[in-house]
């Protein structure tokens, strides 16, 4: 493991199981190390992170889904930044895609949590304008955690009524979630650590919004082609500069850490 900064990004390298491990015997980095690299300073201050996995030629899924561009060693950052989170906010549209179920950490990051005086499990906010959710899905019925539900005031109020019976239903804006409204709102129910994991509309939403604080973003060694989409969809005009805070190669993947 080497850790390279000249007044510039930390490089480090992170091996795993997808390394070849004729390069040498490090084992690499133990979670409690990794963890310390993507701590923040003060949790108390509000934080949004953003975490994306993209192909070198920028397409955001492989078969129709992010799941496969992964590696192991980007899912073991993945499941590390939930550790640290209050609060994993994510769009309907990729809840539904990527088959995502209720937000349970494994018994060895419950355990690092308490042991930290954070909730043993983070909240789960899905984020949806239309509310196309099935109240008896088990992301509610099978939830550790009350979920949340974060939507507008132009969303059918039936469904908000259906859906306030197995969720805590926050109204952020008035035609289309607003992403400044719902930071405010995950602040003021004491979650100000929040790691959103897509997709790419939220994504350009918060972009757009100014809400984004840092993304967490694997290239992975994949050409991909073809007509997959970007992490950033909508039609939003926007151009932001960010600043490389950290690299982590794993095998022929590169887990980069930007901030704005």
């Amino acid at each position: 493991m080497t850790d390279t900064s000249a007044d510039g990004p930390i490089i480090r390298l992170l091996p795993g199981a997808d390394t070849d491990s004729s390069a040498g015997t490090d084992a690499g980095p133990d979670d409690e190390r990794i963890l310390s690299w993507y701590a923040v300073p003060d949790r108390t201050v509000p934080w949004t992170r953003i975490n994306f996995v993209a192909s070198v030629d920028g397409s955001a899924t492989h078969g129709g889904l992010s799941a496969g561009l992964g590696s192991s060693a980007d899912k073991r950052v993945f499941d590390l930044l939930r550790r640290l989170c209050d609060v994993v906010v994510v769009g309907a549209g990729t809840v539904r895609d990527e088959g995502y179920g209720p937000m349970r950490l494994e018994p060895d990051a419950v355990a690092w949590r308490v042991e930290h005086d954070l909730a043993p499990h983070p909240v789960f906010a899905i984020v949806s304008g239309g509310l196309k959710l099935n109240p008896g899905s088990r992301i509610f019925t099978q939830a550790p955690v009350r979920p949340l539900v974060i939507t507008s005031s132009a969303a059918p109020s039936d469904r908000r009524d259906a859906l306030a019976a197995v969720a805590d239903v926050l109204v952020c804006g008035a035609e289309h979630v607003d992403t400044v409204a719902m930071v405010d709102a995950l602040v003021a129910r004491g979650l100000p650590q929040i790691l959103s994991e897509g997709g790419p509309r939220l994504f350009g939403s918060m972009v757009a919004d100014g809400t984004v604080d840092e993304l967490c973003l694997t290239i992975s060694p994949l050409l991909e082609g073809g007509v997959g989409g970007r992490i950033i969809a909508g039609d939003q005009s926007l151009s932001e500069r960010l600043k490389l805070q950290q690299v982590l190669t794993a095998g022929d993947s590169l887990i980069l850490r930007y901030t704005r």
